[in-house]
């Protein structure tokens, strides 16, 4: 598992981790059932401290993409369909906001977005 921390990114260290191994449970890179590392040797690696990786894992897992057993290690949850396509949804919906808003800056309406993301669908 590959993780890139920014030091230079406004987003704390604890989130990029979380995004990024969600990333990669989503992207199906990681299966139900793959062991992640420890939070230690995670940390170890990263060269951060091990109550980050605590807090990335903790968040994890109760967003319901990682479980944890005790004198086991940390492992992906079986895949729930439902909260994949809930994540999914709402990374379209940031898109989607984020677009909106570049949109409104340039003056496109709204009839004009709908006509580009019904030529998108189409393959246009």
């Amino acid at each position: 598992m590959n993780l890139i921390i920014r030091n230079t990114s406004g987003q704390p260290i604890y989130d990029q981790i979380t995004a990024q191994i969600k990333a990669l449970i989503l992207s199906g890179e990681l299966q139900a059932g793959d062991t992640l590392p420890s939070m230690r040797a995670l940390a170890k690696d990263l060269r951060i401290s091990v109550i980050t990786t605590k807090r990335a894992y903790e968040e994890l897992e109760r967003e319901g993409f990682i479980e944890t057993v005790p004198g086991k290690g940390s492992f992906v949850a079986q895949a729930n369909t439902e909260l994949i396509k809930e994540e999914n949804l709402r990374q379209i919906e940031a898109h989607l906001s984020a677009c909106i808003a570049l949109a409104a800056q340039a003056g496109v309406s709204e009839a004009e977005l709908h006509e580009m993301l019904s030529l998108l669908f189409k393959g246009e």
